[in-house]
């Protein structure tokens, strides 16, 4: 599923004004970056506020993209990127429908917000993967029950830029403190599994790069 989404690139995140959120985000970036997992803060809009380098290893094959990179906003990446696939290993399946659900659940929450606003036009822009949205993933949401929106524990499949991890897997730990919880971020971390631990290769290869959006895995009504 990858979708060459029509919205501007996001807007520049606001820095908090609050002289000790700057300070304690700055440090909070230091201690990001002393972790060799790749570890990144986002808002509730999926937007990145922190990343380490870990973090920007393990997308740096991808090419450009106007608004779906994954140092801008996570969401739009695993959703809109043509490249996803070949990081994100079973990309429907793994990631782009539990991302969605977890959307689904913020734009109920924060439906007056105009970033999130922005996606749910950009998602409506594709027939295919409105129908899935509409129709598709309320079903799988009930099938899947309340894993649907967890992430935190989860195992998704990976495929690694380095040949020392290369096809593997990892587990989202969410790791958000309270002052970071308090902001409206939550930090997530992939901790990689030694590949020998890993999914058999059947079940985690990438799928290859898509110029419209759809997820297979759920079919559309027909018409």
């Amino acid at each position: 599923m990858a979708y060459q989404a029509g919205g501007q690139r996001p807007a520049p995140r606001p820095v908090p004004e609050n002289p000790e959120a700057q300070a304690y985000l700055q440090d909070y970036a230091t201690l990001l970056e002393a972790v060799s997992f790749p570890s990144v803060v986002l808002d509730h809009r999926w937007d990145v506020v922190l990343a380490n380098t870990a973090f920007a290893s393990l997308f740096r094959g991808v090419e450009p993209h106007p608004t779906a990179m994954p140092g801008d906003n996570f969401l739009r990446f695993v959703l809109f990127h043509p490249d996803a696939g070949t990081v994100l290993g079973d990309h429907e399946s793994s990631w782009c429908l539990p991302m969605l659900a977890n959307f689904a659940a913020a734009v109920e929450r924060h439906g007056h917000d105009h970033g999130l606003q922005a996606i749910r036009r950009d998602i409506a822009q594709d027939p295919i993967m409105e129908a899935a949205y509409r129709h598709g993933l309320p079903l799988w949401i009930r099938t899947v029950g309340e894993q649907a929106l967890a992430h935190d524990g989860a195992v998704r499949p990976l495929l690694h830029p380095d040949p020392r991890w290369g096809a593997t897997d990892c587990r989202i730990v969410d790791e958000t403190p309270g002052i970071l919880k308090d902001m409206g971020h939550t930090r997530m971390t992939l901790v990689l599994r030694d590949p020998r631990r890993a999914t058999p290769p059947s079940r985690r290869t990438g799928r290859p790069r898509r110029t419209a959006a759809h997820l297979s895995v759920v079919p559309a009504p027909e018409v």
